[in-house]
């Protein structure tokens, strides 16, 4: 199956690899060959030109043999020149996410959009700035660090569909964030309404309590890999009467199944004319794996209501997708870890307006509401602002899971207090209702501020995060991530085993290898010197205590065929071990691979994907994981965990 020809054509043309991407002169069907014949020359250069371009014939057996950062920086642009075109990526990096640099620490573990970088998060009302990322003195500069939050949620008690019908904007900060967020993603308000979840989970757990799943029964999910906000999905259709099916991945390189899938979605003459809930990324979060805009396409033209998870997705690949061609009926993306001085996000629900009345009346929670930091962060009016106190506000403004904070730690300051026998019961009451009458107070100041704002203009929000990737454009976040990806993809595959005939490799990877459309994830395992698979769950913590962030999960829905089939018992016996020791398999926990995973933000650099790399390369020392384990046990005096 193919994207559609302007889709390629578009995505040629950002590499530079089609010098005149409107073929004027040219018949339409040859332009249609000429595009695909310059699409796949580009693509094959590409990859020829990565594994050729680095050190090449050359396998590393010794961690001590690779090359220094400086001469594979060498190596890298000589294959890729127009890294350098990026350089815009490090100067924001250097002044805004000062942070990632000081820390000394490699975040790999996060595909998304933040909303807030460590500069500064401004709410602007004309010329009134009010600021979100410190309740500190103006005096500080906007690019201070702070550990207050930049906002926080409170649950709302509303169903879905009563939502999106009759329950408005919301507050001035939801209006002017939706409005930010839906002209990011290039969503119309016309065509779509949003609502704020607290996380991806419960954004996928509202569509499955709301579906009418009673005449649309069937759930068709596409995902190559074990998903909690998935699995919540799952549980509630299922018992609200959905028949799911899953999508299957063909063995080794983990390729959409087409037929199966094809199967499954196209509809029968005699079949009912709403089928159900087709469920699609265009990308693995996992794998890499990017997939055809066509499979939304023939799932609409047979009946399905189609959920586009879009989590997976880059900064500006929204632009790329394009709503005037494809159109889905929920759309979820997540802004849920946010690079900046504060983790607090948000998932997002977008839902076509014509689709809304479809939806039955749900009962479950999961919609919130987004309270800025100067309402959260409230002291009880006797409150002297101790040491302790500060500490609960920053332990509390960082913790995703806080559902209140100005609650959370009123109650927190109380129990404290308690303990250390300063508290009594009269005091508890007077505290209380001087802080009901304080909020009271600020209630009606609020509402003045959002009345005067209604007069002279509605709220304007400036997130430096989405203003950064807008200024950097598709071209510049795609090519850099495609770059780094499979520089690091080509490098981990040249690290192999000293003394073994069968020149056995250090990592295997899963999905696509090195190739021009795969996404800025992968997937891997490494196998020591034995052919023994080192634990992912080992190896992301020996890469935390080396700075790097790294995350694990387990593929899934994989299709072998009789070629494979001697491969296929190996795996699958090997991961029936692995389940045993590791995971707590349920009665339809299915058969999979714990893997390794990397994800590339649009801030990762080259030093970023060398560093994990020399980390992997260690294990070529058949001793390494034993001299961790002593080397941690004499440190910590304790084992560590495996």
């Amino acid at each position: 199956m193919h994207s559609p020809g302007l889709w390629e054509v578009t995505r040629v043309c950002f590499e530079g690899c089609c010098p005149n991407p409107i073929f004027r002169g040219l018949e339409p069907n040859q332009a249609t060959v000429k595009n695909r014949s310059t699409s796949a020359t580009c693509r094959h250069d590409f990859a020829a030109t990565t594994n050729s371009s680095f050190f090449p014939n050359t396998q590393f057996t010794n961690h001590e043999s690779i090359p220094s950062l400086q001469e594979s920086f060498v190596q890298f642009i000589k294959a890729y020149p127009k890294y350098s075109e990026t350089a815009q990526v490090d100067q924001i990096r250097t002044q805004e996410y000062v942070h990632l640099s000081e820390s000394n620490h490699v975040c790999l573990d996060y595909i998304g959009v933040g909303l807030f970088s460590q500069s500064r998060s401004l709410f602007q009302s004309q010329s009134q700035y009010i600021s979100t990322s410190t309740i500190a003195s103006s005096s500080n500069p906007p690019s201070q660090k702070s550990d207050c939050p930049v906002f926080g949620i409170t649950y709302k008690s509303v169903n879905l569909k009563s939502q999106l019908l009759h329950g408005g904007d919301g507050s001035k900060l939801e209006s002017a964030l939706k409005k930010r967020i839906m002209d990011f993603l290039k969503i119309s308000q016309n065509d779509y309404s949003m609502v704020f979840t607290a996380n991806r989970s419960s954004a996928f757990k509202l569509v499955a309590e709301s579906y009418p799943f009673q005449c649309s029964r069937k759930l068709l999910t596409v995902y190559d890999h074990e998903s909690e906000a998935l699995e919540t999905m799952i549980n509630t259709s299922e018992k609200r009467g959905a028949y799911v099916m899953a999508a299957e991945f063909k063995w080794p390189r983990l390729r959409i199944h087409s037929a199966k899938l094809k199967k499954m979605i196209v509809r029968k003459k005699q079949q009912q004319k709403h089928r159900g809930l087709f469920v699609f990324p265009l990308q693995s979060r996992i794998t890499g794996t990017s997939y055809s805009y066509q499979w939304m396409t023939m799932a609409k033209e047979n009946g399905w209501h189609v959920l586009l998870d879009a989590c997976a997705l880059r900064p500006k690949d929204m632009d790329s997708f394009g709503f005037s061609l494809f159109h889905p009926d929920f759309l979820i993306c997540s802004f849920y870890k946010v690079f900046g001085e504060n983790p607090t996000g948000f998932g997002c629900l977008f839902i076509k307006k014509s689709t809304v009345p479809n939806l039955e009346a749900s009962t479950g929670a999961g919609i919130v509401s987004l309270i800025p930091a100067k309402q959260l962060l409230r002291f009880p009016e006797d409150s002297s602002g101790t040491d302790t106190e500060l500490e609960l506000i920053s332990k509390l403004g960082t913790n995703q899971d806080s559902i209140d904070i100005s609650s959370s730690l009123s109650s927190r300051i109380t129990e404290q207090n308690k303990q250390n026998g300063n508290s009594k019961e009269g005091d508890q009451k007077d505290a209380g209702l001087k802080e009901n009458r304080l909020e009271d107070s600020e209630q009606r100041e609020s509402n003045e501020k959002n009345k005067t704002a209604d007069e002279h203009g509605s709220l304007n929000v400036e997130c430096r995060c989405l203003d950064q990737v807008d200024s950097l454009g598709l071209m510049v976040i795609s090519s850099r991530g495609r770059y780094l990806i499979n520089w690091l993809v080509s490098a981990l595959m040249r690290l192999q085993h000293p003394n073994r005939l069968d020149n056995a490799s250090l990592v295997t990877i899963y999905g696509p290898k090195v190739k021009f459309d795969r996404g800025p994830a992968l997937a891997f395992d490494i196998y020591d010197w034995k052919g023994e698979k080192v634990e992912p769950v080992l190896v992301q913590k020996l890469a935390d205590r080396n700075n790097i962030s790294l995350g694990h999960a387990v593929l899934n829905h994989i299709w072998f065929s009789e070629k494979y089939e001697e491969e296929k018992q190996r795996v699958m016996e090997r991961n029936s071990k692995e389940k045993e020791t590791t995971r707590t398999e349920s009665k339809k926990s299915e058969p999979g691979i714990t893997v390794v995973t990397v994800a590339l933000t649009f801030l990762a650099n080259f030093e970023d994907v060398y560093r994990l790399w020399a980390f992997v390369a260690q294990f070529l020392d058949a001793d390494f994981v034993e001299k961790e384990r002593w080397r941690y046990t004499a440190l910590n005096q304790k084992t560590i965990e495996v």
